[in-house]
């Protein structure tokens, strides 16, 4: 019996110490994944689209060659994730083709005059005005609203003053990133959920943190529009008309859409535009049902005739194809990382690797791995699969569950720019740039809001350097 107790023991051991190489070696593997894949779209080797479908799935039959194990079959993993992000990708289709036909019968050209005659063609208030506007709009917590707003009202004006766009995308996300804290925006709802929170406890403390980093999203737009005026000025004279106004503006950006224009439906296509917002803040459909209602209805008032509604369609076809097919890349991404369990591997290789001498730190940990993690792995992934966990682990050293949350929020600026966040490549696609040189240019600015956003909390007492007694 007891001979028979040992070999028992043993096997028991040996199966937990496979276990372990098995995770180990999925963790290696999926960190190597994201890896290969940033590589390759910012040394721009691949497309993103391309490397979206393709890099996991290399990775995930790699995986099965090592080690094997993966029953369900990477067909049924790739589909899981696209029907995840499904309605993501409809959402994103319909706001590009909704916003888009605002754009085209002028709702927003008010908005344009108000914000030239305010700049005088200054880059240095272009560029804060960027940040402010960006910063109000995006108060309805939805990314690809704020960015489809603000590029279709801004950017005729750096075309014209030939600003470089990608301080527009850098500053934009940047706001938007502020705001994303909000209880209605998506990182701080998914923490209020998991840890079963009250959204003022975990929100009003983190309010003078957006409150410094909203400021540190104007000083960045300040120092761009510096660096911009300097620029300018070393080009010729004629390179640029400072004194343009804002109807030349406007017709420079719309000449070759002058007959979308519907005036006469203004006031309709404004408070239509209006209530779509208001309904997205209260939540009073599902987002894409409520883009796809607002679409439809825009484009029957604005274009009844069948010939036109074909014209408007193909004017915006080329960038709700290329969002669209950006979004269910991705989910075949994520499908692969969650179905072949790299995403657990890597939570826990992460949470192993903390030292229990270290667990008076576990905040300002939390606060700094989650600027890597909600970019190389989803939202979900983060704050439902590690979250909890390092929660527990804080209620061992005297730090209570909003804490290690409101800490678990500082990474969201550099979320922004995973390739698994959607409406970033909405974003990019409006403005015109790659993903990766979006990435390279707005990341050490992005990695700034999370220092300045992390530093405040702890001054404010967000959550804390030290837990008490440690």
């Amino acid at each position: 019996m007891g001979r028979r107790r040992m070999r028992t023991g043993r096997g028991e051991s040996r199966a937990e110490g496979d276990g372990r190489k098995r995770a180990n070696m999925l963790s290696i593997l999926a960190f190597a994944m994201v890896a290969t894949f940033m590589v390759l779209i910012m040394t721009k080797r691949l497309s993103a689209l391309v490397a979206l479908i393709l890099v996991p799935l290399v990775f995930a039959l790699l995986a099965s060659a090592l080690l094997g194990g993966f029953d369900t079959g990477f067909g049924k993993m790739m589909m899981d994730g696209v029907r995840d992000l499904a309605p993501t990708g409809v959402m994103l289709v319909f706001a590009i083709l909704f916003f888009g036909l605002m754009i085209d019968v002028g709702v927003f050209d008010p908005m344009i005059r108000a914000i030239v005659k305010a700049v005088h063609g200054d880059p240095v208030r272009i560029m804060v005005g960027t940040a402010l506007l960006a910063l109000i709009v995006s108060l309805d917590g939805d990314g690809a609203t704020t960015y489809m707003i603000t590029t279709g009202a801004l950017l005729p004006l750096y075309r014209h003053m030939k600003m470089d766009v990608r301080m527009l995308a850098c500053v934009v996300i940047m706001a938007g990133g502020v705001m994303n804290i909000l209880p209605w925006g998506g990182p701080t709802a998914r923490v209020i959920t998991v840890l079963k929170l009250d959204a003022a406890t975990v929100f009003l403390p983190l309010v003078p943190a957006m409150a410094a980093t909203a400021i540190w999203v104007i000083f960045v737009a300040y120092r761009f529009g510096l660096k911009e005026r300097a620029r300018l000025a070393a080009l010729p004279a004629d390179a640029i008309d400072d004194d343009a106004s804002a109807a030349e503006i406007l017709a420079e950006d719309r000449h070759s859409h002058l007959e979308a224009r519907r005036p006469r439906f203004f006031w309709f296509n404004l408070m239509l535009t209006g209530g779509l917002l208001v309904a997205l803040v209260l939540g009073a459909m599902p987002l894409p049902v409520l883009f796809m209602l607002a679409f439809a209805v825009a484009m029957g008032v604005n274009f009844p005739n069948l010939s036109q509604q074909r014209e408007r369609l193909a004017a915006h076809a080329p960038n709700a194809l290329a969002v669209g097919g950006l979004v269910f890349g991705a989910g075949i991404f994520t499908g692969i990382l969650s179905g072949t369990h790299m995403v657990d591997a890597m939570a826990a290789t992460v949470t192993h690797a903390i030292p229990p001498s270290l667990g008076a730190y576990l905040a300002p940990i939390t606060a700094a791995i989650s600027a890597p993690f909600t970019f190389f792995i989803s939202n979900d992934a983060f704050y439902y699969g590690m979250l909890p966990i390092l929660a527990e682990a804080g209620e061992a050293y005297g730090l209570s569950n909003a804490e290690i949350g409101r800490a678990a929020l500082v990474g969201q600026q550099v979320h922004l720019l995973s390739p698994l966040v959607a409406s970033t490549y909405l974003l990019v696609s409006s403005v015109g740039i790659e993903f990766g040189e979006h990435q390279r240019f707005t990341l050490k600015w992005a990695l700034g809001s999370c220092l300045v956003f992390g530093l405040a909390a702890i001054l404010t007492g967000a959550f804390p350097f030290v837990a008490a007694g440690g």
